[in-house]
Parts: C-alpha cells; sequence; structure tokens
C-alpha cells in the first residue's frame, strides 16, 4: 500500500506513480507523481512529461481550469495512454506546469480505491 505524501503537501496526501506513454512510438515517462483528487473533474497531467514525450499539443483545444479557491487558467490538451497500476487509459488530458499532475474522477470513476486517512496509505483494488 502506497503511503500518503508528506514532502509535497501538508496535510499528507495520496500519492500515485504513473507511466506516461506516447500512442504512436511507445516512448514513455515512468514514475509520474499524480495526486489522488476524487474533488477534481478532469486529470492534469505535468507539462515536462509531455515534452519528454514528444507529443504534439492540440492546437484547437484550449480548456479553461477552475481551481478550489476560485482562480482561472487555461491549459493544452495532449493524448496518449496513461497507466495505472490496474489499467491503461487512453485519453486526452490537459497539460499544467507543476512537477507533479492529479488524476481526476475521468479516470477514478474507472477504479477501485481505498484511501486509508488514519493509516495514511491507499489501495487500488483489481476488478
Amino acid at each position: 500500500m502506497p503511503a500518503y505524501d508528506a514532502e509535497l503537501f501538508s496535510p499528507p496526501a495520496p500519492l500515485a506513480h504513473v507511466t506516461l506513454r506516447h500512442l504512436k512510438t511507445g516512448v514513455a515517462v515512468h514514475d509520474v507523481p499524480m495526486l489522488i483528487d476524487c474533488g477534481a473533474d478532469a486529470t492534469l497531467i505535468p507539462k515536462t512529461c509531455a515534452t519528454q514525450l514528444g507529443v504534439s499539443l492540440d492546437a484547437d483545444r484550449i480548456y479553461e481550469l477552475t481551481g478550489f479557491d476560485g482562480t482561472s487558467s487555461v491549459a493544452r490538451s495532449v493524448q496518449l495512454d496513461l497507466l495505472f497500476p490496474n489499467g491503461t487509459f487512453e485519453g486526452r488530458f490537459m497539460l499544467i506546469d507543476q512537477a507533479w499532475g492529479v488524476l481526476g474522477r475521468n479516470i477514478l470513476n474507472h477504479v477501485a480505491l481505498l484511501l486509508d486517512g488514519p493509516k495514511r496509505t491507499w489501495i487500488e483494488f483489481s476488478h
């Protein structure tokens, strides 16, 4: 069971490590930190990972993001695979400029997770 991350987050938060993969070339970036956030509608990927993969930005699509504090920003998107421990998700993911990404409900609604706050651990169950 992965432990909550207390270095990046205070209070500690559940952090998954995923693999991101280019759809056409198969090039992958491993061990990408992703905050597990069931309050986020969408999954957000660090821009640096998209650069490492060499994926093309979708120039026609710009998304407006609104944070929990009401601040707004815009984001471009890329098409790629996200490999979570028990599943592969192909999709369009928005890019953010920070060291970790966010796993949102567009992915989390397809996996069974147990977040154990008192023990500060989480586990994904296979179907």
